[in-house]
């Protein structure tokens, strides 16, 4: 068995568990199914909106996948959120990722 298919199980058993819907959108991810970890993603910023890591990782996505925009806001409530949970690691690393989007650098190269 897989890392993808234990994580699925235990999904099942825990289905509102943020941190596992957090892995599988990763994992997804990893595996170039960028359309299957954007559902995870934004299911998990519907369902637990201070699961403040996400935002990162979905504003690099959507920003992945053409929608400035969309990652543009990503970032914005992230850090909406990591200032009001006073989580000055996510915030900074949100302010990063806002800022290079804005220059139009892309740091993952």
């Amino acid at each position: 068995m897989n890392r993808l298919e234990q994580l699925l199980i235990y999904l099942e058993e825990n289905p509102r568990d943020s941190f596992l819907q957090f892995a599988l959108a990763l994992e997804y991810l990893k595996k170039g199914e960028a359309e299957e970890g954007l559902k995870y993603f934004e299911t998990l910023v519907e369902n637990d909106p201070e699961y403040v890591g996400t935002y990162y990782h979905l504003g690099k996505l959507y920003n992945k996948l053409g929608r400035k925009t969309d990652a543009e806001n990503c970032y914005a409530k992230g850090l909406d959120i990591a200032s009001k949970l006073n989580d000055q690691h996510s915030f900074a690393e949100l302010q990063n990722a806002k800022t290079n989007l804005s220059l139009g650098i892309d740091d993952d190269e």
